[in-house]
């Protein structure tokens, strides 16, 4: 940085998810004050300011998850509008990068035919999963959801809003999820490992987990943050001028079967 900039960091798990946080260690270099809160959706932010020149951030924990997948949502039932809670209606509204609005007439003629509740969701996801590459490098910060339609590929985050674009379309709420995802029981993928982004839908009465990018119900997903759509979620946030050098991230099982 060549001047002093304010900057917020999201990492820590949520404490309202399926996992429990054992340990956890947080450390700057230089060592610079720290400002820790809950914003509005709920999710654990660090607030820093980093001061001029280079700095690095790390975070470390050991997370116990249940040794089982994700709940099994092909029997939740999709609610009328008038009986969806009116504190979440919210989530069923265009957001920055979901358009809802503008790709309403295309999710109800690919879903409107089929059975309302978590298999509509689930052919969604097929749908997404099916028609986008997953491709590094074909987003940007200002990619929306019907940016990812037209070019056909993105990474997990542009997936996740489009089949969140397309749920809130069929007025079902839908809310953007990202955090870590170790390769429990899956051969690990030869790219390095990132963030992991995903979607909860409200079906009956209870959120349930979809996954547009992997189609799969997963075993040992670690929350860190929920939003409307990635911009609520930032891993990183600076109020200032400051160059992104690299990052490195890791999920993994530790020697005593927790994730680390």
């Amino acid at each position: 940085m060549s001047a002093p900039t304010v900057a917020t960091v999201q990492v820590r798990p949520r404490s309202d998810a399926r996992h429990q946080l054992v340990t956890e260690t947080w450390s700057t270099r230089p060592p610079v004050p720290i400002d820790e809160y809950a914003d509005y959706y709920g999710n654990p932010v660090k607030r820093l300011v980093m001061p001029e020149g280079e700095l690095a951030l790390r975070y470390d924990a050991i997370v116990s998850v249940p040794d089982e997948p994700d709940p099994d949502p092909a029997a939740a039932p999709q609610l009328p509008v008038d009986e969806v809670p009116g504190e979440l209606l919210h989530f069923t509204l265009p957001s920055r990068y979901c358009l809802s609005d503008q790709l309403m007439g295309m999710a109800w003629e690919l879903f409107g035919g089929t059975a309302p509740g978590g298999a509509r969701v689930q052919a969604v996801c097929d749908w997404v999963h099916d028609n986008i590459t997953f491709q590094y490098g074909t987003s940007n910060p200002l990619t929306t959801a019907v940016d990812v339609l037209k070019q056909r590929k993105g990474v997990c985050r542009d997936l996740a809003h489009l089949a969140i674009t397309f749920c809130r379309a069929l007025n079902i709420p839908a809310r953007y999820v990202f955090g870590y995802l170790p390769d429990i029981y899956v051969p690990p993928p030869d790219a390095p490992m990132d963030f992991a982004a995903w979607m909860e839908v409200y079906l009956g009465d209870r959120w349930w987990t979809f996954d547009p990018r992997n189609n799969a119900r997963r075993v040992g997903r670690v929350l860190i943050g929920r939003g409307r759509d990635a911009l609520d979620v930032a891993m990183l946030t600076t109020f200032g001028s400051a160059a992104f050098r690299s990052m490195v991230v890791w999920a993994d099982v530790d020697s005593g079967g927790n994730e680390g």
